[in-house]
């Protein structure tokens, strides 16, 4: 069995298509239907269903690749281990992050980390929908929000506040909630991938789930944004999106007498594999270059600029 025909068959899989995958690799078609079958002979097992329309992965195949997933990433993180040893940090890393943040936030920290770095080969897949970190397919997760899952390991990367925000026009039609009683009547904006039960109150008995009227459902951080903008109803929102608007008055804070429950920003990975120096070192410095309080936290206070 060939490293070259197991990375093939990886490359293949999650393309999708031999094409895909041989672009990806850099090789022509032939060589990777080659190494596939080479691959396949050794091991005695049909790994593809190949048609002249579309290509999936066999039941064996299924279950051969999260071992070959594990076989390349043991070889990446013993070549990464040996330049680490010479004081570098090298190889591949892939990192799963959601959208918003990452153009306002990640992105910016983490060239500068890369360009410090030029060794490191990151992937960067961004998606606000929750990845299965602990099928092995990243080193790591960048999330908002709180962490559940007993399979992973979690650094905090930076705390993170909520605030309830409109826009003066909606609160000029509908008046200016005081309490979270008073919010039921209101017209909320609700970030799909957490549902209406997302806004949560840390009331003197414990957490408080409110649920006002639904204007709209959305998965993605920056359009709650511009439709709180708009002034299509309350938003619950990060201060790591909504800062800039709450700073300039472009957006009111709706203070109902209680805070929403604290978050962080972390990074997680799987429980039981240790982390490599470079995921470690990016952790490292992704605390430093957002601090504690972090800078998107600066001048948003309660009470919006008049």
């Amino acid at each position: 069995m060939k490293l070259d025909g197991i990375s093939s068959f990886v490359a293949v899989a999650e393309a999708g298509s031999i094409s895909e995958a041989a672009r990806s690799l850099r090789l022509s078609k032939s060589v990777v239907s080659e190494r596939l079958g080479e691959l396949e002979r050794s091991v005695g097992a049909k790994l593809l269903h190949r048609t002249t329309r579309r290509l999936s992965v066999t039941e064996d195949g299924a279950a051969f690749l999260e071992r070959a997933r594990r076989i390349l990433r043991e070889v990446e993180e013993a070549s990464a281990d040996l330049s680490e040893r010479r004081g570098t940090l090298a190889g591949l890393m892939r990192i799963a992050a959601p959208i918003t943040f990452a153009h306002l936030h990640l992105g910016p920290a983490l060239y500068r980390f890369l360009a410090a770095h030029p060794q490191i080969e990151l992937t960067l897949d961004l998606d606000d929908r929750r990845v299965d970190i602990a099928s092995g397919a990243y080193d790591g997760v960048i999330r908002h929000g709180v962490i559940d899952d007993s399979r992973l390991m979690v650094w905090r990367l930076a705390p993170s506040r909520r605030l309830l925000v409109a826009s003066d026009d909606y609160l000029a039609r509908h008046g200016m909630p005081h309490s979270i009683a008073e919010l039921d009547g209101h017209r909320g904006i609700f970030y799909t991938n957490r549902g209406v039960a997302d806004w949560r109150f840390l009331g003197p008995e414990g957490a408080e789930i409110v649920r006002a009227k639904v204007a709209l459902r959305v998965n993605n951080g920056a359009m709650i944004l511009d439709a709180a903008l708009a002034g299509l109803g309350i938003a619950l929102l990060p201060t790591f999106i909504a800062g800039p608007l709450i700073r300039s008055g472009g957006l009111r804070v709706v203070d109902v007498g209680i805070r929403p429950e604290g978050e962080a920003i972390f990074l997680a990975h799987p429980e039981g594999r240790r982390p490599s120096a470079k995921l470690r070192a990016l952790a490292d410095y992704l605390r430093r270059a957002f601090g504690d309080p972090p800078y998107w936290e600066e001048g948003v206070s309660i009470q919006a600029p008049a």
